[in-house]
């Protein structure tokens, strides 16, 4: 999705079978009024205009990329290796490992090319992660993180005390 206002993440996967993971951190973002461009720039298959595209969104104001990668799982290291930007890595479920392989690969970057590195298919914390790192520069965003971490915590002491009602 591209979008009028500027967009302040870039959202990126190798292929189409990565969206609908990648949709919950769009969804995520959207619940939160944050705009983002989501595009698929495949690290192996595309590099050049993966290049390219990073080095765009830095000139249009992304600040924080996440990046969705299943297998040998190189987009969010590659990712890292043209930009100081963030870089948030989703190892995706996938392949005989079940996404244990991308898990590793995106957790074990080289000293120097730092990628956070949420759980597999941890899209929605991908998302929530990049709107705190956002949020440490914008009051009203980081008001809307204490909301949801409320409510979140309303919810539970809810379903405990409904629990505990059955007793």
């Amino acid at each position: 999705m591209t979008t009028k206002k500027k967009p302040l993440v870039g959202i990126l996967m190798g292929s189409d079978s990565d969206l609908p993971v990648m949709q919950k951190a769009a969804e995520q973002l959207n619940e939160f009024g944050i705009e983002y461009e989501i595009r698929i720039l495949s690290a192996h298959r595309v590099p050049n205009k993966l290049q390219e595209y990073i080095k765009e969104a830095e000139r249009k104001g992304i600040k924080v990329f996440i990046a969705g990668a299943g297998l040998a799982a190189h987009l969010p290291g590659v990712i890292a290796a043209y930009t100081i930007l963030p870089v948030i890595g989703i190892p995706l479920k996938n392949g005989a490992l079940n996404g244990l392989d991308s898990l590793l690969s995106i957790v074990q970057m080289p000293g120097g090319v730092p990628v956070a590195t949420v759980a597999i298919d941890g899209a929605k914390n991908a998302a929530l992660l990049a709107i705190q790192i956002l949020a440490t520069s914008d009051k009203t965003l980081s008001g809307k993180l204490i909301k949801y971490k409320k409510e979140m915590e309303k919810a539970v002491l809810k379903k405990d005390a409904d629990l505990n009602k059955k007793k």
